[in-house]
């Protein structure tokens, strides 16, 4: 029996790149403009013993979205309003944009993992009570995904690895150096920001697959 072992060979690894394609598609969740607020900064912007209001919840346990909503203000004057504040109160504050606000506020904000704000970019914050001027604070956040114990075995990676994912539809993109968190607390999801999600023509809810 002649055997082609070449085209055999080829056969199995499109059959396995296409199955390694479709396995655990990751939901997108697409991350606008916000504020992180410590409790200081709480009482100065909205007034002493102010509680922030849920609104809405999100994907990640014991994270929402609040009613209140600041304006923020760099270098440029020009303000940004309705900046969506997210509880709950964190031990600092901090700002979250994309870099398309960065050209609107003439601010240099580094691409950073949500926390990490030491040396980042200075901003103002206005309130309704007060007003808030960050040394350092403001930030793009970086391309993330959060997962689970159990997604992190299903995927085959450990909390800070980073990941190529593929987002396949109209505007077929490749994101490189993905941050995968993992904790026993996540709930699977990827974050970008509107940037990145509307170059890439996609939407909350989307799927995502990491490259194998």
């Amino acid at each position: 029996m002649d055997l082609n072992i070449s085209a055999i060979t080829e056969a199995v690894l499109k059959a396995l790149e296409k199955t390694n394609a479709n396995e655990g598609d990751i939901p997108l969740g697409i991350s606008n403009r916000h504020v992180h607020l410590s409790r200081e900064h709480v009482e100065v912007l909205f007034g002493a013993g102010y509680e922030l209001t849920p609104f809405k919840d999100l994907v990640q346990p014991g994270q929402y979205a609040c009613k209140e909503q600041l304006t923020i203000v760099g270098p440029s004057l020009r303000p940004i309003e309705k900046v969506r504040v997210l509880g709950p109160v964190r031990s600092a504050s901090q700002v979250e944009i994309s870099r398309t606000d960065a050209f609107t506020l003439k601010v240099s904000p580094p691409v950073r993992e949500s926390g990490k704000i030491e040396g980042s970019a200075p901003i103002t914050l206005i309130g309704p009570k007060g007003v808030v001027t960050l040394k350092e604070g403001c930030i793009i956040a970086n391309r993330h995904i959060h997962m689970s114990l159990e997604d992190g075995e299903k995927f085959g990676v450990k909390d800070n690895e980073y990941v190529d994912v593929d987002a396949v539809g109209a505007r077929r993109t490749r994101f490189f150096d993905v941050q995968v968190r993992v904790h026993k607390d996540f709930r699977l999801e990827m974050h970008l920001d509107t940037d990145d999600a509307n170059a890439a023509g996609l939407k909350n809810g989307d799927k995502l697959s990491i490259v194998r």
